[in-house]
């Protein structure tokens, strides 16, 4: 069994700004200022879901040939509602993540109606954030003082 290890960082630059690095890039997250925030970034549930979409085109990419699918484009938008008063603690029994995520899969191709709704239902079952997020990974947590 191939296992590999990803890592990531995730650093306070003051208030809801973070800067995120994996490998040798980088990004900020950041709220709404209706949030808490600045504005200077996507926030992270807004960033995990371009991590969905962009999961799902790699996928389609790497593997339309193998499906021949005849893909000239995609693009994934994605949808997802969220209860803010969960995470802020306004209402103790709202969900805190994610109650419902939707994708909206728009692909060019000289395919059928059929092989392409079996490609779409591929590319879900072989996405590794989507097997992520509708099958949870096992958590822990490290502590470190500073």
């Amino acid at each position: 069994m191939a296992k590999e290890i990803f890592k990531a960082e995730a650093q306070s630059k003051g208030g809801c700004k973070v800067s995120c690095t994996a490998r040798d890039f980088n990004f900020i997250l950041d709220e709404p200022k209706n949030l808490g925030g600045t504005n200077e970034g996507m926030n992270p549930v807004e960033a995990l879901l371009c991590s969905l979409g962009a999961c799902k085109v790699i996928v389609a990419r790497s593997f339309a040939r193998f499906h021949k699918i005849n893909l000239k484009d995609i693009r994934v938008e994605l949808e997802g509602t969220l209860d803010t008063d969960g995470f802020t603690g306004k209402n103790k029994e709202a969900k805190i993540g994610f109650s419902h995520i939707t994708s909206k899969v728009y692909i060019d191709a000289d395919n059928t109606d059929e092989e392409i709704e079996k490609f779409v239902a591929f590319i879900n079952h072989t996405c590794p954030v989507h097997d992520s997020l509708a099958n949870a990974p096992e958590f822990s947590t490290e502590i470190y003082r500073a």
